[in-house]
C-alpha cells in the first residue's frame, strides 16, 4: 500500500481517443486519481459524476482528475460521451498500474472471492508524491470528500 509522501508510481496509458497520458502531464499541479472498476455501472456512475459536478471547483484548487479502469477505449469514450465527464479515463487492461497503486486485487462478494479494482482514490501532489490516500471508497459523497482534502 502506498503511503502519505511516497513517490507516486508513473503511469503512461491510453485515453477514450487513444491519446497516451503520462503521470508527468500533470507535473506541477495536484492530481486527483482514481480507480474504479467499470464504466456505466451504478457505483461508477456515481463517483464519475460526483467528479464530474465538483470538477470546476477542483480545477480551482489546481488540481486536475483522471479515471483508470480496465475497460477499453469504446467504453470509455461512451461513457465520457452519456456523463459528459469533462476529464480524463484511461485504459488499463493489463492492470499494471492498477496493480502499482495497490488498486487491484482479491474481492469478496457475496462470499465468492475473485480479482478485481479496488475501488481507490489518491491525490497526488505537484511535485508527484503521495499527498492523500482514499482506499476502498464508497462512491456516493467522495467526490466532494476529495474536493475538501485539496483545501
Amino acid at each position: 500500500m502506498l503511503k502519505v509522501g511516497d513517490k507516486a508510481p508513473g503511469f503512461a496509458l491510453s485515453d477514450a481517443d487513444g491519446k497516451i497520458v503520462k503521470l508527468d502531464d500533470f507535473s506541477g499541479k495536484q492530481l486527483v486519481l482514481y480507480f474504479y472498476p467499470r464504466d456505466d455501472t451504478p457505483g461508477c456512475t456515481t463517483e464519475a459524476c460526483g467528479f464530474r459536478d465538483v470538477y470546476d471547483a477542483i480545477l480551482q484548487r489546481g488540481a486536475a482528475v483522471v479515471g483508470i479502469s480496465p475497460d477499453k477505449p469504446d467504453a470509455h469514450k461512451k461513457f465520457r460521451e452519456k456523463y459528459q465527464l469533462p476529464f480524463h479515463l484511461l485504459c488499463d487492461s493489463d492492470h499494471i498500474v492498477l496493480e502499482s497503486y495497490a488498486a487491484w486485487g482479491e474481492k469478496n462478494m457475496y462470499g465468492k472471492k475473485s480479482m478485481g479494482v479496488i475501488r481507490s482514490t489518491f491525490i497526488i501532489d505537484a511535485q508527484g508524491n503521495i499527498k492523500r490516500n482514499f482506499p476502498k471508497v464508497s462512491p456516493e459523497g467522495h467526490a466532494q470528500a476529495v474536493l475538501d482534502a485539496l483545501e
